[in-house]
């Protein structure tokens, strides 16, 4: 899907009342999909035990 297409396919499933910056949003987070899985395509991802291992640093009990 083109990125024409997924901004039009974004904007058919929004209420026709959406503000701009929901609109934004919506389109930042699919793009940030988009871009997470081309990483992984290239073989640049990490594996779930380096997510662990982060998530430790990152969360404080």
């Amino acid at each position: 899907m083109s990125t024409r297409e997924a901004v039009q396919t974004i904007l058919n499933q929004l209420p026709s009342d959406v503000s701009l910056h929901e609109v934004a949003r919506e389109i930042e987070f699919i793009a940030a999909v988009r871009e997470g899985m081309s990483e992984l395509d290239r073989g640049e991802g990490i594996s779930i035990h380096q997510v662990r291992e982060e998530l430790q640093t990152w969360v404080k009990r």
